[in-house]
């Protein structure tokens, strides 16, 4: 059995202005697709397919100086007309390639099959050969569509698909697992992912903020003194009085970003390593983004987690399945009578015993096993029905 994942690797900075040129070009198309695209549906209630653009922008690539090739081009029209059809909008947002403007667009740079290869340790793409740190060993996969993207600290990355062979858990065990935001996780057999990775470096983060705002004021006074002494012209302000995010605090969100998500990968790589099947309460962050709770939340990546027990459980041919969280927390898993802590009040009692059967808890973990069980029943109704 095979299944399509997605590898992502690392450019070397060498490339990045050479990378850079191809995402204004790649944005230069975007754009003309959004404008041509809203102008037919605004004026003879037409809308241009992927198909359409494509057309319409073909012989872009043989234009001087343009160095994305036919197919990012193709790929980027396709793009544009699925994301249109997605959001159900005439128009999409613009893409910026200015890097001094606050609503710059991160590069992107798409691509079909075929028209990325990978030889003696670097990548061959549109006229250009890009060394890489190769974790992955790309030698031996067959390299699909992908793109290359870049991030907030300017790194660029490819992103490419590939086949690889799925191998089936050895794990027997039925794994119930109950999302919370002090712990991110918890699982029915006791093991926990103790989350707050942004609460951990919020305090750092703040100082650093705080210090990033008063030079951005000095910045701005500086910069407004300039521009009135200045002679009308072609002048530009110094990089040093140009505004944008200071490399720390860039850094910072970076290093709370690879910090949750190496805990997550771990996580769930070691739930599917020991598990037959694995269910998950269906909670939902959207409502919580919406209270006081909204930075623990998303803090505590839910939705992230969801996503890589799902394709790590579809290659490990492990059960995967989201089941109704209703009254866990509260519901005794012994007796199954509603005695456990209730409403935020009850937040704060982590340990609770049961007034019936007298059982005592851990609040997570009850809840945990109330999902399995929960999971379990779903799973027999299927076999018999």
């Amino acid at each position: 059995m095979e299944a399509i994942k997605t590898l992502k690797l690392r450019i070397k900075d060498k490339h990045a202005s050479v990378l850079s040129q191809m995402a204004r070009e790649v944005n230069q198309v975007w754009n003309f697709c959004n404008e041509t695209s809203s102008r037919a549906i605004r004026e003879r209630h037409q809308w241009l397919s992927g198909f359409d653009l494509q057309k319409l922008t073909a012989g872009f690539s043989k234009c001087e100086e343009v160095r994305v090739g036919s197919s990012t081009i193709q790929q980027t029209c396709e793009e544009y007309a699925t994301r249109r059809k997605q959001f159900k909008k005439a128009r999409l947002n613009w893409r910026v390639s200015n890097p001094q403007s606050a609503k710059r667009s991160l590069g992107w740079i798409p691509f079909k099959q075929g028209a990325c290869k990978y030889k003696a340790g670097q990548i061959a793409f549109a006229g250009h050969k890009l060394s890489l740190w190769d974790s992955y060993g790309l030698a031996n996969y067959e390299l699909r569509a992908g793109s290359f993207n870049q991030d907030a600290r300017g790194r660029w990355y490819l992103n490419v698909c590939v086949k690889v062979a799925c191998e089936a858990s050895a794990g027997t065990a039925a794994i119930g697992i109950d999302l919370g935001l002090k712990t991110a996780a918890t699982a029915s057999d006791g093991s926990k992912l103790e989350g707050r990775w942004y609460r951990a470096t919020e305090r750092k983060l703040k100082t650093v903020q705080r210090a990033g705002a008063r030079k951005q004021s000095q910045r701005e006074a500086a910069l407004h003194a300039a521009q009135e002494a200045a002679v009308k012209g072609g002048w530009k302000p110094p990089e040093s009085l140009r505004p944008g995010k200071t490399k720390q605090v860039r850094n910072l969100h970076a290093k709370i970003r690879n910090q949750r998500k190496d805990a997550l990968h771990k996580f769930s790589t070691g739930l599917v390593a020991r598990s037959g099947a694995i269910f998950v309460g269906n909670v939902s962050s959207k409502a919580l983004v919406k209270t006081q709770m909204a930075k623990s939340t998303l803090d505590a990546g839910w939705s992230q987690l969801k996503t890589m027990l799902e394709y790590k459980c579809h290659q490990a041919s492990v059960v995967f399945s989201e089941v109704n969280e209703s009254w866990t927390t509260q519901t005794c898993n012994a007796c199954g009578v509603v005695s456990g802590p209730k409403g935020r009040a009850g937040l704060n009692k982590r340990v609770w015993k049961c007034m019936h059967c007298l059982s005592e808890h851990d609040r997570d973990v009850n809840a945990a096993l109330n999902i399995r069980r929960r999971g379990l029943a779903t799973l027999a109704e299927g076999a018999l029905a």
